[in-house]
């Protein structure tokens, strides 16, 4: 929910009611815990553009315009390596977005994708539309360079400039598993770093005019679909782990259950920027929090349902998570609700 309430920032500082447009997609922003589909943030995503005229959602200083990103496929898809598409939408970008700076360094078989603030985006450095915005523009550029050369491109780790927000554990699963995070100063402008193979930026355009016909169909809220099949394994470990609760089977049992080799189960997880261990400790982080928001069983018997032997490691992962213990987070839950 971190990522739709960023999303609904510009909205707030426009003092516009998102209630209609919400209810017309059954989003409660007022559970934190919750989470919707990828398809109806996508369909928010849309809408919330047009409802606006921008496709920056309100966040910038000018709005990026409706037909900015068709614009900016169009740019890059003739361009003949992911390095040179990447120029040509810093370019792009610096017409339509001023706000943000976009550069790409290459050095030492590294390379890194640059987003810096040319401006402060809100007083607050950890305000939610400025974190968002981060977000989003990574977002985009990643989830388009995959498009563009037809294949994932893993991000070996990323530096956001903000504190870590209350969604952070959500972005291994989004960016990387190495998601780090470096506070900009109240009062000064950020830098996001993305990095990833150098060798990636040689891979040659893949897309042409009648992939990029059916590619504008549904965006850009498309971007939020991207390369749906890089994340097949990560849902098929989860959806095991869940099944086999209380029990905890380990990543040799799942991956046998895959007709997989342990070692290879361990890449692909890699590749779809996730591991093992953080698909369980985040869907037992799910199931914790909306247990002990939605309902009124015993925390033991929580703890236990999701496979915990020791209670006092359920209440350390709680306040790991959250910040509180388990009951004063159901407390705090109630009294918000």
């Amino acid at each position: 929910m971190g990522f739709v309430t960023g999303m609904l920032a510009g909205l707030d500082r426009r003092l516009v009611d998102p209630q209609a447009l919400l209810a017309a997609l059954d989003i409660d922003i007022s559970d934190i815990t919750s989470r919707i589909t990828i398809e109806r943030y996508a369909t928010l995503y849309n809408r919330l553009n047009h409802q606006l005229e921008d496709e920056g959602f309100g966040l910038f200083a000018q709005p990026m315009r409706i037909g900015s990103f068709e614009f900016l496929c169009r740019a890059s898809i003739s361009a003949p390596s992911l390095a040179e598409a990447l120029t040509r939408t810093s370019r792009f970008l610096h017409i339509v977005l001023p706000d943000l700076a976009v550069s790409v360094r290459r050095a030492h078989g590294k390379a890194e994708l640059v987003i810096a603030e040319t401006r402060k985006l809100a007083d607050n450095p950890d305000d939610p539309g400025r974190i968002f915005a981060f977000e989003w523009l990574l977002r985009l550029l990643h989830g388009l360079s995959c498009w563009l050369v037809g294949r994932g491109i893993g991000l070996d780790s990323v530096i956001f400039p903000y504190r870590k927000p209350a969604h952070f554990a959500d972005y291994p699963l989004i960016f990387t598993e190495d998601s780090r995070f470096a506070p900009t100063l109240s009062g000064g402008t950020g830098t996001l770093v993305a990095s990833f193979k150098a060798n990636l930026l040689d891979l040659p355009i893949r897309r042409d005019e009648a992939a990029l016909a059916a590619f504008l169909d549904g965006a850009p809220g498309k971007i939020a679909l991207l390369y749906r099949r890089d994340r097949e394994m990560v849902i098929r470990v989860r959806d095991l782990l869940r099944v086999a609760l209380p029990a905890t089977p380990s990543l040799d049992a799942i991956a046998d259950r895959l007709h997989l080799s342990p070692r290879t189960l361990h890449r692909r997880l890699g590749e779809e920027g996730s591991s093992f261990r953080a698909i369980k400790d985040d869907l037992r982080r799910d199931l914790m929090l909306a247990r002990l928001s939605k309902t009124d069983d015993p925390v033991g018997r929580i703890a236990a349902d999701l496979g915990y032997t020791d209670t006092s490691a359920f209440y350390r992962a709680c306040v790991a998570w959250t910040g509180m213990s388990p009951i004063r987070y159901r407390r705090h839950r109630a009294s918000a609700n």
